[in-house]
């Protein structure tokens, strides 16, 4: 209120201090008095008397004594007209301020519900595994024919042998049924050896033998 009104209240603050301090000028100031020359002073004439009044004297009972009026107390000091008026500028500023406002606590907030707990799920039984059907054993393999007695072909000794019976070749079957690829790829794999199948005629050889021909065999390659 004060900062709003500070134009105010300072013009208002220097009006009461001129007003004050010119009662206290008139009140301390001695009010004029005219001389009037005293029957005692020197050279003064002397007093007239009034005969008639001193002739006629009021009963003293028609006297009565002087009222006494205290002069007012001095409001007239510097500091109390600033008391004065700071006491008037507080009340203003007490009028203009707004009574504080009460704010209401606010209510606490409820505690959240506990959480419903939430039931764990039975575990379903595992199904048992199938056992295993069992497997009928396999057949014994039928035991692998011991082939024929290739040394019989003329020009086919041991390591002829051996080398034909690793590449697979066991019976005079599958020897009367090669082509002239099969000796060429045949001839590839016998180094030293390669060609002698065409020059002995292994393939003629082996197919009178495995027709059980004999005598034809003995006629044209020799005797067994």
């Amino acid at each position: 209120m004060i900062e709003a009104n500070w134009l105010i209240f300072i013009v208002a603050l220097l009006v009461g201090i001129v007003v004050a301090y010119w009662l206290f000028a008139r009140a301390s100031k001695p009010a004029p008095r005219a001389h009037r020359p005293d029957v005692l002073d020197e050279g003064a004439a002397p007093a007239q008397r009034n005969q008639a009044l001193i002739d006629d004297a009021p009963p003293a009972a028609q006297f009565t004594a002087p009222v006494h009026i205290d002069p007012p107390a001095m409001a007239g000091t510097m500091a109390g007209i600033g008391e004065v008026i700071a006491v008037a500028a507080q009340q203003e500023v007490d009028a203009a301020t707004p009574p504080p406002q009460t704010i209401a606590a606010e209510p606490e907030a409820a505690p959240a519900p506990a959480p419903t707990p939430v039931p764990e799920p039975t575990p379903e039984p595992e199904a048992p595994a199938p056992e295993p059907a069992e497997v009928a054993p396999a057949p014994a393999a039928a035991p692998a024919s011991e082939g024929d007695d290739l040394r019989k072909i003329k020009g086919l000794g041991p390591k002829m042998l051996t080398l034909l019976t690793a590449l697979g070749v066991t019976r005079f079957e599958q020897i009367a049924a090669w082509t002239d690829a099969d000796l060429d790829e045949l001839d590839g794999k016998l180094g030293a050896f390669a060609g002698r199948p065409r020059r002995d005629s292994w393939v003629e050889q082996a197919r009178l033998l495995s027709g059980g021909d004999t005598g034809a065999y003995e006629e044209k390659f020799g005797k067994l």
